[in-house]
């Protein structure tokens, strides 16, 4: 442990860099590995990087690590060779601890059975993602050292960038000592046949304005700071609606305010679809395959700093998106035609006037 520790301090420059030469560190690799063990996002911003090593080792066999709750996301993915999925203790409530844990333990033996060459452990420093990393048995073990923090856990260890800089940079850096550089790629993502058709079928079946193009608006978003008033979307759909440029497409978590598990914003939703009534398109998604579909499936989104942001920037979809300052310096869309709407508070006081206005020159950037 101890050794390890000199090695994070001294083998990575402070730009993240390794000291060594990159094509030094690690040739040719044959089996490989990403971490991913958060949240949507997080995933759909690792995808540039998965395309890189695909593109840069044709012949490789890629894996990817990540939990029940992103690994739909991924699912359809064409440079993933094999997907493991592990499931986070509190998303099993109804599981004894100890049930979880050991299933955890088994899929973690049968990746080191695999003897991957290389594992990466993408997004910043989280002393949970170093002990995954490790935990996997690669020869070698890429991710981001904190000082101390980490040692032992990475092999070549890199120090994050003293600026912010977007996770989908962040990520790709971890690639330099496999000999990959430069600038990353698109977000990728392949949506599910069956649930494009599903979303074709229901628009379809609504064909009220069918020449208007649509505009999804996303309410939900898992961490309290990024969430928006209810009573404010309700003020933005309707001056939406008062243009009569667009078709307006609701989109929400599923599930109950009150689940303990997956707290989703259907009350939320019955609210506004019992105001709007016919006015605006309600489409549940119950799986996260049906929420990609749909933003796949739109012509532009509003959204909040969420997974269905990422989402809608991996569909190449011009999007606002209502974030905090320092979250839009790492987060913001990704190579897509997108408006960052913020507050120097919380995103709850973010005016309806600013979002409208940004809504306003999207649709007229649109051509609608």
């Amino acid at each position: 442990m101890k050794s390890g520790g000199s090695a994070c301090r001294n083998r990575a420059k402070p730009d993240g860099r390794a000291d060594r030469p990159v094509a030094a560190l690690i040739s040719k690799p044959e089996k490989i590995i990403f971490i991913r063990r958060d949240n949507i996002g997080d995933l759909v911003c690792t995808t540039p990087a998965i395309r890189a090593v695909r593109e840069t080792f044709p012949q490789a066999r890629l894996s990817i690590l990540v939990n029940t709750y992103n690994a739909e996301v991924i699912a359809n993915h064409p440079d993933i060779d094999r997907v493991y999925i592990f499931q986070k203790p509190k998303h099993a409530r109804n599981r004894r601890r100890f049930a979880v844990l050991w299933e955890n333990f088994r899929l973690f033996q049968a990746i080191r059975r695999e003897k991957y060459d290389v594992a990466l452990g993408c997004g910043m420093y989280n002393r949970t993602l170093s002990h995954y990393t490790f935990f996997t048995g690669a020869r070698k073990r890429i991710g981001y050292c904190r000082g101390n923090q980490g040692r032992g856990f990475y092999n070549v260890p890199l120090t994050e960038a003293p600026a912010p800089e977007h996770e989908v940079v962040k990520v790709f850096r971890l690639l330099e000592p496999l000999g990959i550089s430069g600038l990353p790629g698109d977000l990728f993502l392949v949506p599910e046949a069956a649930e494009l058709a599903r979303f074709a079928a229901f628009t379809a079946a609504r064909p009220r304005d069918k020449d208007k193009p649509l505009l999804a608006v996303a309410i939900s978003a898992r961490i309290k700071n990024n969430r928006w008033p209810l009573a404010k979307f309700a003020t933005l759909i309707e001056g939406i609606l008062a243009r009569r440029q667009v078709r307006v497409l609701l989109l929400w978590a599923p599930g109950s305010e009150k689940s303990p598990t997956y707290p989703g914003d259907d009350e939320a939703a019955a609210v506004l679809v019992h105001r709007f009534r016919d006015r605006v398109m309600a489409y549940p998604t119950p799986t996260l395959s049906a929420l990609v579909a749909a933003l796949f499936g739109v012509d532009m989104a509003v959204t909040l700093d969420t997974g269905a942001l990422h989402i809608a920037a991996a569909a190449k979809k011009p999007l606002v998106a209502l974030m905090n300052p320092d979250k839009a310096l790492v987060w913001y869309p990704w190579h897509t035609a997108g408006q960052v709407v913020v507050s120097p508070g919380r995103v709850a006081d973010i005016p309806v006037e600013e979002v409208l206005d940004a809504v306003n020159r999207m649709i007229a950037a649109f051509g609608a």
